[in-house]
């Protein structure tokens, strides 16, 4: 079958290519994938940035299709049956923080840039009838980080007042859709335009470029500040973050493209009784709840472009440059 793998020898460090497939183990089924989509981890091993990572893996961790073959055990009603693959695997029964032995679909086992992924049959839930192939399939990991950032970590109540940071990004724009279906007072920042425009559409109530030197004074004069803000650049930007924080709120962090921060300003922290916590992907529940939740509220991802897997580099280096509006996504 026809998949997309890693393969440093190539320049794009991409290789579309036929891989064996294997026979299926009792417990697992083969899903025939209809649509998969990019995450920012799937650029990471690209670069080599990724822990464990290996030639000949099959990328991609977010993946929607229909179940075509069953291994033993596994119930017949799930044959043919349309899928979303919930990509967080062995999170354990620590609704805190995942297991020692988590690991997420597409590095370092086989992902879903391919024709077909055999997964264990727990990681499947039926397609939300009211998605699209794509948009079913732009929705897991991003969706899943969003929710636990959102919901879990966040606590986000009716009428609180939330940032989003970065609004483009598959994490960012589900979390502004999950903000305003939970009912919070939702804004977002950006360095374009468009994104901004496409954020007050989707019904935010302010908008701000952080590469305008007056934002946090905007922000707090628009705002009076936040109860929660979720971001996933940190670096510097994190003061930044702090000073727009109201007093006993939370700043949620599941990624930090710019590193870490220069200097925090620890006085602020306490004596605001501010709450700073990292957070990654979600456990079973979080899944179970994000899918419940996009169901109720009829959410439907953001969809950027739809790449063919022969155009996997094209699509691989809009989203390395950025220039994305929500998911980038890859059909066979």
């Amino acid at each position: 079958m026809k998949a997309i793998t890693l393969d440093s020898k190539q320049e794009s460090k991409l290789l579309l290519t036929d891989i064996q497939t294997r026979n299926l183990l009792p417990g697992e089924v083969r899903v025939l994938i209809k649509a998969a989509a990019l995450n920012h981890r799937d650029e990471w091993c690209r670069k080599g940035l990724y822990p464990n990572i290996k030639d000949g893996v099959v990328l991609g961790s977010d993946g929607a299709g229909i179940v075509t073959e069953i291994g033993e055990g596994v119930d017949y009603d799930w044959l043919q049956k349309e899928v979303i693959i919930n990509p967080a695997l062995n999170w354990g029964e620590n609704q805190k923080v995942q297991s020692s032995s988590f690991e997420i679909l597409g590095m370092p086992r086989n992902g879903t840039l391919a024709e077909s992924v055999i997964v264990p049959v727990d990681r499947l839930y039926e397609k939300p009838s009211h998605l699209t192939w794509e948009e079913a399939g732009a929705l897991p990991l991003a969706g899943l980080t969003a929710f636990r950032a959102v919901t879990y970590q966040g606590n986000i109540q009716p009428g609180d007042s939330l940032l989003v940071t970065g609004f483009g990004g598959g994490v960012a724009q589900f979390a502004v859709q999950f903000g305003i279906a939970l009912g919070a007072k939702v804004s977002t920042s950006s360095s374009s335009p468009e994104k901004l425009a496409r954020a007050k559409a989707l019904g935010v109530d302010f908008t701000f470029n952080y590469m305008d030197h007056n934002w946090i004074s905007k922000a707090l004069a628009d705002t009076d500040g936040f109860d929660v803000i979720i971001d996933g650049v940190v670096g510097d930007t994190l003061n930044h973050l702090i000073q727009v924080t109201k007093p006993g709120g939370k700043i949620v962090f599941y990624g930090a493209t710019l590193g870490n921060p220069g200097k925090i300003e620890a006085r602020k922290i306490f004596w605001n009784q501010l709450k700073i916590m990292g957070t990654t992907m979600g456990s079973d529940l979080d899944f179970k709840n994000m899918i419940s939740l996009v169901c109720e509220k009829k959410i439907h991802p953001i969809i950027d472009q739809v790449f063919k897997f022969d155009e996997a580099e094209k699509a691989f280096d809009r989203m390395r440059d950025g220039k994305q509006t929500g998911k980038i996504v890859l059909v066979p």
